[in-house]
């Protein structure tokens, strides 16, 4: 199996991905297996919040559509022709998935198969359905990719390198257990906006997207702001108003009179929209339904010490005030040349 091929595989799973959106699902004779695929997806999707009450139909429908955009074969060869992919023995490379979002390991899991090597995939309890769907459809497409994907429930043996993602324990745990093989070891990262107070209010909306889309579950997720001294915090939350129907979701509801609760037995001071608190706190890492806030005297202070403290961000959002800052309201729209902590995974992969 050549890796044009491969990429072939994976522009028909992205045909067949953007059939599916919240609005309207519209199934398109010309893509490949709908007969056998189309209507148990619709199925899945629906049923995915009863698998992880986190995962209602908007989220994975975002997670759905975002892949359908990025897998089309203008971006597979924008991604993959900067390197020199051969396609040798194949190695087993296991992966250990996170499950906070939904498919939140399929950049590693392609990652994998297309540099033509043999992914064992140990799912996360949270999410175990929608990868393992996508893969059958992938292997309708081409059989040969039956050889190079195996899912595990049990503990991963017989593979030559790893890609592991979990907290900051788990991390230590799995630098232990794999140290005497090739690894990429994710931790806890979070993410971080800039704000100036010069932000139009459609910056300010689209920052919205940044903090709740996933519930604001994911490391691409912003959990902290960054603001000058005196800082007017009225625009910010007129801005983000159109969010709150958010505290109709009853765990993400919970979570918000929880953390409440304890922020105010703590006696800390807060600000409070309803449905999101602001606390002023120099942790990057907030609770659910909560947004942390610091203040800077110094643009040129802040942007050092970021840099010096990078291994604990994911992204950064700002109007172009760092190198490599994000646009307002497009954490969660990667490309798939945007690596998960800037470790170049196709690089990692193709040395194994």
């Amino acid at each position: 199996m050549t890796l044009t091929e491969t990429k072939n595989a994976f522009v028909e799973l992205g045909k067949f991905l953007s059939q599916f959106s919240l609005d309207n699902n519209t199934k398109n004779e010309a893509v490949l297996y709908n007969d056998e695929f189309y209507d148990d997806f619709i199925s899945l999707i629906a049923l995915s919040q009863s698998h992880n009450r986190w995962f209602i139909k908007e989220q994975v429908h975002h997670a759905v559509q975002s892949w359908a955009e990025a897998l089309t074969e203008e971006n597979l060869n924008k991604w993959l022709d900067r390197y020199t992919i051969e396609y040798k023995e194949p190695k087993t490379v296991g992966l250990i998935l996170a499950g906070n979002i939904p498919l939140v390991g399929f950049h590693d899991f392609i990652s994998v198969i297309l540099t033509g090597n043999k992914a064992l995939v140990k799912t996360s309890s949270n999410d175990k359905h929608l990868l393992p769907f996508l893969a059958k459809y992938l292997i309708a497409v081409n059989n040969e990719l039956a050889n190079r994907i195996e899912f595990t429930d049990g503990k991963l043996e017989n593979f030559d390198a790893v890609i592991a993602t979990g907290s900051n324990n788990t991390a230590r745990y799995f630098e232990y257990y794999f140290k005497d093989k090739p690894a990429i070891i994710r931790k806890n990262r979070n993410s971080t906006a800039i704000l100036t107070g010069d932000e139009s209010k459609e910056d300010l909306v689209a920052l919205g997207e940044d903090i709740f889309r996933y519930f604001g579950l994911g490391c691409r997720n912003v959990s902290k702001l960054y603001v000058p001294k005196d800082y007017d915090f009225k625009n910010f939350f007129e801005a983000i108003y159109e969010y709150g129907d958010i505290i109709h979701y009853e765990k993400y509801a919970n979570n918000y009179d929880y953390n409440k609760a304890v922020f105010l037995m703590s006696n800390f001071k807060l600000l409070d929209n309803e449905f999101l608190t602001l606390k002023e706190d120099t942790s990057y890492s907030s609770p659910i339904s909560s947004l942390f806030y610091e203040f800077y005297d110094d643009l040129e202070v802040l942007k050092e010490k970021l840099k010096a403290e990078h291994e604990q961000l994911q992204c950064v959002v700002s109007n172009g005030l760092t190198k490599d800052s994000i646009a307002f309201g497009q954490t969660q729209k990667p490309a798939l040349w945007d690596y998960a902590d800037n470790v170049d995974t196709i690089s990692f992969l193709s040395k194994i």
